[in-house]
């Protein structure tokens, strides 16, 4: 029988550098069964594609064997998982002490003050030796030697082993390599002094990629700690405070003002102005009633609130986007694989200059040996590409942590990349544009006040789920008009419905029907054609054989439907609108809004739209939120999903506008946009600093300290640079 393929993921605690993905990388991609490794430097993860005959103790102790603290979080398969790996998943993972100190930055990122790790405090003695070892030598000269070398050792033996173990696990050229190859030549051509200053920035470097590396996964996580830990159910009339991951579907929980709700769930009762701003970035309260939806991690302002639970606690809002982000950071965009297939020749590359650097000259020119070996070894601590490696996906993680916590979901890296080259956008009307329900804008009486015709229509349609009876329940309700009962209410199929209310014969359906029930004057014809014009449904109330009135009803624009296209036309990005709603309705909302809308379309007929717009050199972004809109926002380069869409939606698109505002999809551009240009200083700044030191090593003016300055500070300024997109904001 053929063997199944799994996949299962680690969380590795440690990991925060190019160098470090790296060697994992190689070292488990060797591993018998293993078809495929995905390691996420910014999610701190690593992913491993095998077959069910993989010995998953062997994966854990070679990372382990690396340096690293390894322990799995979940497993997947294409068919049912094997027992073997199920009880590889839930039993107990113990991690030998003795790994302590193997590698940069043993603790996580969020397990305590950075100086508790057992390498932070490594890097305290360092320091502290340095400081003697300067003092043993200006006090005792001829000791002073002896005093950097054991400070040297201190620092480098730890280093050494971990360039030892990714040596024997066929992982010859790592910065730790470098790292020692360098420090050990120096002590050889008696510059110690120099070697154990190297060491110790060194280890200054790694703790601050380390702190770098940990700020950045817990931008994210930290939006789990907006979940409060506690919640107040309701159950016989009572309420008691229980867990609130205990929470299920279908329970009723009290929220008292000033509180945070601890889950996704339904107003039953009460009205309340809710800050989301802690999960949608928006600032202004937003108001809430019954039936209105909440989301976990947001606070009731005035009013006590009864929420019914929709969501249970791992499947709440903030929970879908903290794995949906640590998914997308798992996947590497475009320019990150590249930078990675560059690294993997370009380390052999310095190794060999910085050997020509240190034989040739004095082979060939009479140079001085020590002079050149000095200069090679310097060379060597100069080329390492950590700052080159790290710009792509710290900028990459950064972002997609900023887009997350304002609603922009975005599956990976290369999504991102693909949103700043966007030049047209595609947008669906009904549930995009619009607000997906119709919504009564017009009440029109004859003979009779508006609020009986709102009154008595409301009667018929008590009862009813038709989208536009909800209408009129809604806005009868919203004008608190009295609903009296219907007697012999029924629908006739295709005209309307039909009933008694206080004796009256009530008829409410379409003009057509209506007009054979009763005659419509020209002039109030002429009115309900004036509304179909602008896009509106109109039923007609007939009230015994009379005219009673009529009631116009509109799917109307999302508030910052209009805002939201002008940033977009703006940003010089041509918009579209596509919908499989007939062509007056759609010219009303096109001109309302100002877009081309194109109407009357099937699935397929949007598909080839988007096929059209390709063929014509636009890089075309889809925006939908129903079942109708999937093969469209397949096609795209980027298929962005509105928050209220179906699950199809979601999941066919590569990104998502949690909260549903048109505006959102610019915000998404700018971000992707910001990004780029972030990555793009990055690399300028990587390649800049080592280009300089380069120049300035070769002639003379800087030696080993710079050198590693070179890498160490590159790689901090690159980092530090890709945080700033932690603060991000839109400006639309």
């Amino acid at each position: 029988m053929a063997a199944t393929k799994q996949q299962t993921r680690y969380r590795v605690e440690g990991m925060d550098c190019a160098s470090c993905a790296s060697k994992i990388d190689t070292a488990v991609r060797r591993m018998p069964g293993v078809q495929d490794v995905n390691v996420s430097i910014s999610a701190g993860t690593l992913t491993v594609l095998h077959t069910s005959e993989s010995n998953l103790d062997a994966i854990e102790r070679k990372v382990t064997g690396l340096g690293y603290a390894v322990a799995p979080l979940t497993a997947k398969s294409g068919a049912p998982a094997s027992d073997q790996l199920a009880d590889h998943d839930h039993r107990t993972h113990s991690h030998d002490k003795k790994l302590a100190g193997l590698h940069g930055n043993d603790d996580a990122p969020m397990s305590g003050p950075w100086w508790n790790g057992a390498k932070d405090r490594l890097t305290i003695a360092s320091g502290v030796a340095l400081a003697m070892a300067f003092a043993v030598h200006y006090a005792w000269p001829a000791t002073g030697p002896w005093a950097f070398i054991a400070a040297t050792l201190l620092g480098l033996v730890p280093i050494a082993r971990r360039a030892v173990m990714a040596a024997l696990a066929g992982i010859p050229f790592t910065i730790e390599m470098l790292m020692t190859v360098a420090a050990a030549g120096a002590v050889i051509i008696g510059a110690g002094e120099e070697a154990a200053t190297v060491v110790f920035l060194f280890l200054i470097g790694e703790l601050l990629e380390g702190v770098a590396a940990g700020k950045g996964r817990s931008s994210i996580q930290a939006l789990t700690t907006l979940v409060p830990k506690t919640a107040l159910v309701e159950e016989d009339g009572r309420s008691r405070e229980v867990p609130a991951e205990s929470l299920a579907v279908g329970d009723i929980i009290l929220v008292r003002p000033g509180d945070r709700i601890p889950a996704d769930g339904e107003i039953t009762e009460g009205d309340s102005a809710i800050d989301e701003s802690p999960v949608s970035g928006e600032s202004v309260p937003v108001g809430k009633k019954v039936g209105d939806e909440v989301f976990a991690g947001t606070i009731n302002g005035d009013g006590v609130l009864r929420v019914k639970v929709t969501a249970a606690a791992a499947d709440n809002t903030i929970a879908r986007v903290v794995k949906l982000v640590e998914e997308a950071q798992e996947s590497k965009a475009p320019t990150e694989r590249f930078i990675g297939r560059f690294s993997r020749w370009y380390m052999p590359g310095v190794v060999a200059v910085a050997a020509l650097v240190a034989i040739m000259p004095p082979l060939l020119l009479g140079g001085d040996w020590n002079e050149w070996i000095y200069k090679g070894l310097a060379l060597l601590l100069i080329g390492c590409p950590c700052a080159l490696v790290i710009s792509v996906p710290a900028a990459i993680a950064a972002s997609l942590s900023a887009g997350a916590r304002r609603g922009l979901l975005m599956k990976g890296g290369a999504v991102l990349e693909g949103l700043g080259t966007i030049t047209a956008v595609a947008l669906d009307k009904t549930g995009t544009l619009t607000l997906g329900k119709p919504q009564v804008t017009d009440v029109v009486a004859v003979g009779v006040r508006e609020c009986e015709i709102l009154s008595l229509a409301a009667a018929l349609e008590t009862g009813s789920s038709h989208p536009m009876a909800l209408a009129i329940l809604q806005r009868a309700n919203a004008d608190k008009v009295p609903v009296p009962p219907a007697a012999e209410a029924r629908a006739i199929g295709g005209k309307g419905v039909v009933g008694r209310v206080g004796g009256k014969s009530l008829f409410l359906g379409s003009p057509a029907a209506a007009g054979e029930k009763a005659p419509l004057p020209a002039d109030h014809a002429a009115r309900i054609a004036a509304f179909n014009d602008e896009g509106k449904s109109v039923s007609v109330l007939v009230i015994d054989d009379a005219l009673g009135g009529f009631i116009a009803m509109r799917d109307e624009p999302r508030p910052d439907a209009l805002a939201g296209l002008k940033a977009l036309t703006d940003a010089g990005i041509k918009t579209v609108m596509l919908t499989g709603d007939n062509k007056r309705t759609a010219a009303a909302i096109g001109k309302h809004l100002g877009i081309e809308a194109r109407a009357e379309l099937l699935p397929e007929d949007k598909q080839r739209i988007i096929g059209e717009l390709k063929g014509q050199g636009f890089r075309i972004a889809k925006v939908g939120d129903g079942i109708n809109d999937a093969p469209a926002l397949a096609a795209a380069d980027v298929g962005i999903a509105m928050g209220g869409g179906t699950d199809v939606a979601l999941e066919t698109a590569d990104a998502a506008v949690l909260h549903g505002r048109v505006g959102d999809v610019a915000a998404m551009i700018r971000l992707s946009q910001a990004t780029m240009a972030n990555i793009k200083q990055n690399i300028t700044m990587a390649l800049g600093l080592k280009a300089v030191f380069l120049v300035t090593t070769i002639t003379g003016i800087t030696g080993l300290w710079p050198a590693i300055l070179a890498d160490t500070g590159a790689t901090v300024l690159v980092t530090a640079n890709a945080m700033r997109l932690l603060r991000w904001k839109s400006s639309w």
